[in-house]
Order: structure tokens, then C-alpha cells, then sequence
């Protein structure tokens, strides 16, 4: 077994085992605390940057399936573990954990205390990290030099337009980096979808004829999106009732003049709770950003805070006062994670059928 090393971005350095991939990789180190699901995580673009670290203690016991896939290609730049399953089985399962890994060279490690590189960075906050099979003295310089790529969104995202065919609602969506759990919960409504480049103008909305727009998830800062995406948004949602999930979340707020900020390590794991502050329920959510937009900078603006995290009152959640658009910091899509939340693809179905657009 080949030793393979984590080294944190303040110096410290974690001696593990080396799975998956063999090549060397840098990115910013953040952690889930899914119980299950890394299939789903892995494979949501996301991630793609990061060096996700699980907290569950074992992964890989029921290996990879083509059904739970989120992407086609994963993205992410690492994969850090307790334990790696020896043995796995599942009656769906096509190869194992490590095989997929292997095969989109993906760095893995195991054997690493991760409660304590948890803590590490709880305390400190999400770090570059590099996983490197040596480490050598230009390990650290290289490190220090590393930076997010700013167009993370156009590797992760379609550079076509494609649809999904219904006889319902037609919906644009808009991809910054999508997991097909979205595409998944439209289909069950039966809805006829049209899937648009994250670089979609506001024509390109129109050419499609919808009943409505979600702008969807994806990978980085919102404020790298270029202000020609955010002018669409703000066209767009003139026009047509609108829903924003994760990354949509936050390009709604900044389309209608709030602002975000980096989290200090983020929301990642599928035991978020957030209240309604319209209906006071309260839903586990499944979450997975480690950008917020910032609760004073709302009050500015045509939005009002509709959700929120009740551990740290993050919004999760904000709806436009006079405009038939919403959205969701979280993914109300789950996949992995609890099903609480679909209430709002319903939500925004109904939003469609009051508000008609004109043919």
C-alpha cells in the first residue's frame, strides 16, 4: 500500500494510504457530514475545486452505480477518507468506490483522522490542501500559489443547449454545473424541459417559449459570474416566474442588489434544518455551499428572507415582493439527503399556473 499525503495550506501534514487516482492534486479542502451518499457528492459539480473529506467514518461499502450519478464526469480534485471499504456489494453496484476513482484519476486517501482534520478546519476555516503521493519543498510553495479557478462554472456546466421532452409546463433551466436530481424532480411534474449554457441570454430564454426558469446549482463565487448573466436574471424574471437553487440562490440575490460572502467552512451534509418564515415549518435540508448571501444586505432590496438555517440563521431562502420568483440556498432536490423540501418544485409549479405567460 502506497503512502499518500493531505497537506493543509498552514503547513500541518496527514500521512494516509493512497486509493483512487495517482496523480498529484491541489484544491480547497471542505468537509460533508453525509452519512451516505458519496456517489451523489462526488459527481456534483459543485465540488468541482474542492478536496471533499468525508466525516462518516467508512465509504464505499455499496460502491458505484451508473443510476446515482449526479454528473458524468466528477469534477472535484480529491477524495479524503477514515476508511475505504475492503469489500463491497450491492446488487446495482458496476465497480467499487476506488475503481471509479482510478477511473477519472481522482486522488484518493484513507486512514486519516478526519474528526481531526474536521476540527482543524472548523476552527480555522476551509484551506488549499494538496494531496501529493511526496512532499517535496516546492509542495508548500505550490500550494500557497494555488487559486480557485474563476471559470469553474463553464467547465461544469453544458456548452449546449438539449431538452427532455414532456407534454407539461416548459421549463428553461439554466446550467451552472446542474445535478440531474434537479432534472429528476422536473420530470416527475412531468415537465418539458429545455436545458440552456449558463452563458444563455435573454433571447435564448425566449427562443424556448417557457412557463417558467430555474437557474440551478454550481461550483465557486457567485460574484465571479460575469454582470451579462446577472442583467439576463434580472430580465428574465420580469417575464417569466423563477426559481434558483444553490448557485441560483445566490445569482438572484446578487441580480436584485444583495450581496455574498465566503463562509467560513460552509454548509455540506444532509442534516441542515431550515425554517420557512412564511409557513414556521421546519424541513432537513440537504446543503451544499460555502458561499451565503449576507442577511443585512436583503433589507435593500425588492427580496425578503422566505428560509433560513435555524443553527446559524444563514439565509437558505429569499422570494422577490412583487415578482413571482423565489429560491433556495439548499437542494430541495436532495440526492443524496432527506426528501423534506420537494414541497417547492410545487411550489413553483403552482407560481407557473397563477402567473400565465403570454404566448
Amino acid at each position: 500500500m502506497a503512502t499518500r499525503y493531505l497537506v493543509l495550506e498552514d503547513g500541518t501534514i496527514y500521512a494516509g494510504i493512497a486509493f483512487g487516482g495517482s496523480r498529484d492534486s491541489m484544491g480547497e479542502l471542505v468537509f460533508s457530514t453525509g452519512m451516505s451518499g458519496y456517489q451523489q457528492s462526488i459527481t456534483d459539480q459543485s465540488y468541482n475545486n474542492e478536496i471533499l473529506m468525508f466525516t462518516n467514518p467508512l465509504i464505499g461499502n455499496y460502491g458505484v452505480n451508473r443510476d446515482n450519478l449526479e454528473s458524468q464526469v466528477p469534477t472535484c480534485k480529491g477524495v479524503v477518507v477514515r476508511e475505504i471499504a475492503r469489500r463491497t456489494t450491492n446488487w446495482r453496484m458496476t465497480m467499487s468506490f476506488s475503481e471509479y476513482l482510478e477511473q477519472h484519476d481522482i486522488p484518493g486517501i484513507s486512514d486519516i483522522d478526519t474528526r481531526a482534520v474536521t476540527r482543524h478546519i472548523r476552527e480555522q476555516g476551509a484551506m488549499r490542501a494538496a494531496l501529493v503521493n511526496e512532499v517535496t519543498d516546492e509542495t508548500m510553495a505550490e500550494l500557497q500559489k494555488w487559486a480557485r479557478n474563476p471559470h469553474a462554472i463553464n467547465e461544469s456546466a453544458t456548452h449546449n443547449a438539449y431538452s427532455a421532452p414532456a407534454t407539461g409546463r416548459r421549463i428553461a433551466v439554466i446550467d451552472f454545473g446542474l445535478k440531474y436530481s434537479i432534472l429528476r424532480e422536473l420530470s416527475k411534474r412531468n415537465c418539458d424541459v429545455v436545458v440552456l449554457p449558463p452563458t444563455a441570454t435573454v433571447q435564448d430564454v425566449e427562443d424556448v417559449y417557457p412557463d417558467g426558469v430555474l437557474l440551478t446549482n454550481g461550483p465557486g463565487d457567485p460574484t465571479a459570474v460575469p454582470e451579462e448573466t446577472l442583467e439576463m436574471i434580472r430580465t428574465v424574471e420580469q417575464k417569466y416566474p423563477l426559481l434558483g437553487i444553490c448557485m441560483g440562490h445566490q445569482l438572484f440575490a446578487l441580480a436584485n442588489g444583495a450581496t455574498t460572502t465566503k463562509m467560513k467552512f460552509g454548509h455540506r451534509g444532509f442534516n441542515h434544518p431550515v425554517r420557512n418564515l412564511e409557513t414556521d415549518r421546519i424541513d432537513f435540508t440537504s446543503q451544499n455551499h460555502g458561499y451565503m448571501v449576507e442577511r443585512a444586505s436583503v433589507d435593500q432590496t425588492d427580496l425578503k428572507i422566505l428560509l433560513e438555517e435555524i443553527n446559524d440563521h444563514c439565509v437558505e431562502g429569499l422570494r422577490h415582493q412583487s415578482l413571482p420568483a423565489f429560491s433556495a440556498q439548499f437542494h430541495p432536490d436532495a440526492a443524496p439527503g432527506p426528501h423534506d423540501a420537494d414541497y417547492l418544485f410545487d411550489e413553483f409549479m403552482q407560481l407557473i399556473d397563477q402567473n400565465p405567460v403570454q404566448k
